[in-house]
């Protein structure tokens, strides 16, 4: 199959077709080009992307414990390694798709200019020879025309009788001449034919086929060209389509990582504050509040408790509820603006043993790292001592006592939060202390059961669990209760006036309490209860707090012994009672 043997009369549409050809390879090149910015443009928006939704310092610390959240980010991170095979393509296109491409434009352009200057070279070669056959038949034909007119002359001149001799014979040269003419230019046109023929026949089996040829060999290098560029082009691609694979997996991967129930335990651990549930909120029994017998043991009597406005539970309900940590969900509040303290005692227990044993993991890793650069020192002062032209060993001793220093330093202040950590672990919670502030008339209800168990013997007391709440609360209530009531005797732990009372798992540095009141045990009672203390009946004690609620009330008897006591085993007398 040859464009010279099947289209050698398609000279001029073959040169048409091979401009579409390069036009086809500029309008690829355009294509290549818009491809290339989409794909940078593509990129670079993702990459934006990625960026405008990477978590700030403060989402970082706030969600960096939610799985969640961290898959979300290990997403971005890898749909901004995807994006960055988008600029792959864009580049290696760029770099090897369009520079062959722009060669290939070129390289077509020259060798179809020299193939259609060539052609157009053999073209005029045939068109010489056509217009030298055209003039050697002209001269033909005139030559033939005169020789056939001199014939006819010297015929008409011997056949008229009036002509001598003479001029027939000059008629009859003519003729002749005319005729020998007629010959040489029918020979020459002949030879011109026979030479004109040779290079029709050149022209159109060898010359043009070889100019055709070359150019079918340009237009078929062209299109190879183009098909190996668009399977480059898709190379390219597919080069990157296992790491953009990879990237996918990633995302899979990072989805499957999302776990509800580590998110929901995760939750637990931050927000968790230690604190049990509040017991139930007491019945106000009115009607029996007015007939309370409330005489103490040395037969006084004793006034309504309606008004106790002085108590330990009410300020405190009033102080909460100025700070607006007040109610129910008050256990779930702290103050931003109180800077945190030492021992970490103004957050919940939960949380303050979780930021202990951060601030301890804290110091140990960083003891280590000194005690690795500390064998370091001690090695290398080895070294220098063993041979002393790579360094003086002394230079090395103020160091390692700056070290040895700051690794005591590191070791005492881990003791103290680990001391922190062990007081609070070993710390007991007394029953009585509340987070919650409960009704007034709970004293009310505790008085009446108090009233009954006298006439019906010892009752059946019901142990709640003690509820919990910081000693910082306790010495705020106490300094308030000193400033109301300044002229009542109150417990200075700063002097140390009085000591502390013993717990069963050890010593409970608690703050004192102000003595709002004195009690009669009505019936002897043992300690079963941590935090709680043993009586005999009959025996004179002084009220410290009263009952919330939970049955419990604390006093401290005469041996300044602390505890609490069943509230339906004592008889109270208060001294607000007094004031009313």
């Amino acid at each position: 199959m040859s464009w010279g043997i099947e289209l050698w009369d398609q000279y001029d549409t073959i040169a048409t077709h091979t401009q579409k050809g390069i036009d086809f390879c500029e309008r690829f090149t355009h294509f290549l080009k818009d491809r290339c910015s989409i794909e940078l443009k593509y990129a670079s928006e993702l990459k934006k992307l990625v960026k405008n939704y990477q978590p700030k310092k403060k989402e970082e610390e706030d969600y960096q414990q939610y799985t969640w959240a961290i898959k979300f980010w290990d997403m971005l991170k890898e749909l901004h390694d995807l994006a960055g095979q988008h600029e792959v393509i864009a580049e290696n296109t760029q770099s090897q798709v369009l520079k062959d491409l722009q060669s290939l434009i070129t390289e077509t352009k020259q060798q179809r200019k020299k193939d259609l200057q060539e052609g157009a070279k053999v073209q005029d070669h045939l068109k010489s020879s056509y217009s030298q056959l055209d003039k050697s038949r002209s001269k033909y034909e005139r030559a033939f025309k005169m020789a056939e007119k001199a014939t006819d002359d010297y015929r008409k001149a011997d056949a008229d009788i009036n002509l001598s001799r003479a001029e027939v014979e000059k008629t009859r040269n003519q003729m002749m001449i005319k005729n020998n003419q007629c010959d040489e230019c029918k020979n020459e046109y002949a030879a011109q034919l026979q030479q004109t023929n040779q290079h029709q026949r050149d022209h159109y089996t060898q010359q043009m086929p070889a100019v055709f040829q070359q150019m079918q060999g340009m237009e078929e290098n062209r299109i190879n060209k183009i098909k190996s560029m668009v399977k480059q082009v898709a190379d390219i691609e597919r080069s990157v389509i296992p790491i953009i694979n990879t990237c996918i997996d990633g995302m899979v991967k990072a989805s499957d990582g999302i776990s509800a129930e580590e998110d929901s335990r995760a939750v637990i651990d931050k927000y968790k504050s230690g604190f049990p549930i509040p017991n139930d909120i007491p019945f106000e029994d009115l009607s029996n509040a007015s007939v309370i017998d409330t005489s103490n043991a040395n037969g006084t009597p004793k006034s309504s408790l309606d008004s106790r406005k002085g108590t330990v539970s009410d300020k405190k309900r009033n102080k909460k509820d100025k700070k607006g940590g007040g109610g129910l969900f008050g256990i779930f509040t702290s103050s931003k603006g109180e800077e945190s303290k030492e021992d970490f005692s103004d957050l919940p227990p939960n949380q303050q043993r979780k930021a202990l044993n951060r601030k301890i993991d804290e110091f140990k890793k960083e003891i280590a790292r000194e005690t690795a650069e500390r064998e370091g020192m001690l090695k290398m002062k080895d070294v220098y001592v063993n041979n002393p032209a790579l360094g003086d060993p002394n230079a090395l001793e103020k160091k390692i006592e700056e070290n040895a220093q700051k690794i005591d330093s590191l070791q005492a202040e881990m003791r103290k939060y680990q001391g922190y950590l062990t007081n609070m672990d070993v710390k007991p919670s007394p029953a009585g202390h509340r987070r919650n502030s409960l009704s007034d008339d709970s004293i009310s209800q505790s008085s009446t059961n108090m009233e009954i168990s006298q006439t019906s013997g010892p009752p059946q007391t019901m142990h709640n669990e003690p509820e919990v709440y910081t000693d910082e609360e306790f010495e705020e209530e106490r300094a308030v209760e000193l400033r109301e009531k300044p002229d009542k005797k109150a417990i200075d732990d700063e002097d140390g006036d009085h000591p502390e009372f013993d717990q069963t798992e050890g010593d409970f540095d608690d703050e004192g309490f102000p003595v709002i009141g004195t009690c009669r045990a009505l019936y002897p009672y043992e300690a079963g209860n941590e935090g709680s203390v043993a009586m005999t009946e009959g025996e004179e004690m002084f009220v410290l707090e009263q009952d919330q609620g939970d049955g419990w009330t604390r006093v401290r008897k005469h041996d300044n012994s602390e505890g609490f006591v069943p509230t339906s085993y004592i008889q109270c007398h208060f001294y607000d009672q007094d004031e009313v």
